[in-house]
């Protein structure tokens, strides 16, 4: 069972995501709130090293990392693991009358010794 100190912890660093994200946007709460569960974290791994596997520390690691992988999804970063989706290449955009046009590089074969102006 997760400690009640880890609970309470993970429940004021979630409600200060959601105020920063009100006040300053979605992506700087998040990685402030990433930031504040990773310390989260290492502190409980380390408890872990020093109790053993026996003690309530592996449930708070194990809470925390979800927690971790949920921020992230807020973020819009990728959980670990799941590949980014790729649908179709999306098409060129057509270029209106009196914009510069952007021509390949490579233009084609060309006969050696004629100049381009004809």
């Amino acid at each position: 069972m997760i400690t009640q100190h880890v609970k309470d912890e993970l429940a004021q660093i979630e409600a200060h995501r959601q105020q920063m994200a009100k006040e300053g946007g979605v992506a700087m709460a998040c990685n402030e709130a990433l930031r504040k569960l990773h310390d989260l974290v290492g502190r409980e791994r380390n408890a872990l090293h020093a109790h053993g596997p026996a003690s309530e520390h592996a449930q708070n690691v194990e809470a925390v990392s979800a927690e971790i992988e949920r921020v992230k999804t807020l973020a819009g970063a990728p959980a670990k693991g799941v590949a980014p989706k790729q649908g179709r290449p999306q098409a060129q955009k057509h270029v209106g009358p009196g914009a510069a046009h952007s021509f390949p590089r490579n233009k084609g074969r060309r006969t050696m010794g004629r100049t381009s102006g004809r």
